[in-house]
């Protein structure tokens, strides 16, 4: 882990959108938690998101996602930032549950495109503002409209940047051409929100990553983001192509936080892949391009 460049950045530049770990019967396993989150550190992440999407934060109560906000802070605090997945489409209970976790100690806040709702970019823009008003701590935008509905515009990120709190943004709308332009116009720290577009989206001049790869290949991506920063780009390439089977495997076939959880159970890190309706665990059909993904990058791990 190359601690002199990430300590320029308000998050770091590999973090990892942390999947909560449950028990076999369902219930957050906090011990697991903070395990999970000191190996990723240890291995060389410097900032993890806890309870965004790869978290199921959708499924989990306050109370849960607030006891995994403290657990993470607990383990890692100090090592790496946390950065909390602390909205929902609700801006009163955004703004609550962020309060909550600023008073638990986390580093930041990641907040994400309201959802389902709909709303217009003058709501988009008010709902994040409020929330980065809510509390001292940097923010994080969260621009993902395959699963809000909708985008945050360009020039809506234009004017988000204004906001003195409003530092970063994980970007996953896989747009480049739209992406380079918040670039180049703002001052933002803009992390790719597609394990894929690592690269290249550093090479525009992103900063790094927020992973869900990264769980179960930290030290390829550090290694990754670390060639990217310091300029050297033969070095990237071999690692983004070694890469490449391994995030297809995590994010191609079925839903992100289902196969990090399944691989990470493979690697012995985990001791089930549990995880909460409405997502379920894969079928064996299912598991067999991963397998396949996975024996294309050289790994035989055994379920």
């Amino acid at each position: 882990m190359s601690e002199s460049i990430s300590r320029d950045y308000t998050f770091g530049t590999l973090v990892t959108a942390m999947v909560t770990p449950f028990t076999e019967d369902g219930e957050v396993d906090y011990q697991k938690a903070a395990e999970l989150a000191e190996k990723l550190v240890d291995d060389g992440c410097d900032g993890l998101v806890v309870t965004g999407t790869t978290g199921e934060t959708s499924t989990l109560t306050d109370e849960e996602n607030l006891g995994m906000f403290k657990t993470v802070q607990e383990a890692v605090g100090g090592r790496a930032k946390v950065i909390a997945g602390s909205t929902t489409n609700d801006t009163r209970h955004s703004i609550r549950l962020s309060r909550q976790a600023a008073d638990l100690g986390v580093d930041g806040l990641l907040v994400t495109t309201p959802y389902y709702n709909k709303p217009s970019q003058a709501g988009v823009r008010a709902h994040i503002e409020a929330v980065a008003d809510a509390t001292d701590l940097p923010v994080m935008v969260y621009d993902i409209p395959g699963r809000a509905g909708i985008p945050i515009e360009t020039e809506t990120l234009f004017r988000l940047a204004e906001h003195p709190r409003i530092v970063a943004l994980k970007d996953a709308k896989a747009d480049y051409q739209e992406t380079t332009r918040v670039l180049a116009n703002t001052d933002l720290d803009v992390y790719s929100g597609d394990d894929g577009l690592t690269l290249p989206l550093m090479a525009a001049g992103a900063v790094g990553v927020v992973s869900v790869t990264a769980h179960v290949a930290t030290v390829q991506y550090r290694s990754l983001v670390d060639a990217m920063l310091a300029g050297d780009l033969a070095t990237a390439r071999r690692l983004h192509f070694e890469l490449d089977p391994v995030q297809r495997a995590v994010m191609s076939h079925i839903q992100g936080a289902v196969a990090a959880k399944l691989i990470l159970k493979w690697q012995s890190v985990l001791p089930n892949s549990v995880v909460r309706l409405p997502l379920v665990e894969p079928s064996d059909a299912e598991i067999a391009p991963i397998r396949a993904d996975l024996k294309e990058a050289g790994w035989n791990l055994e379920a």
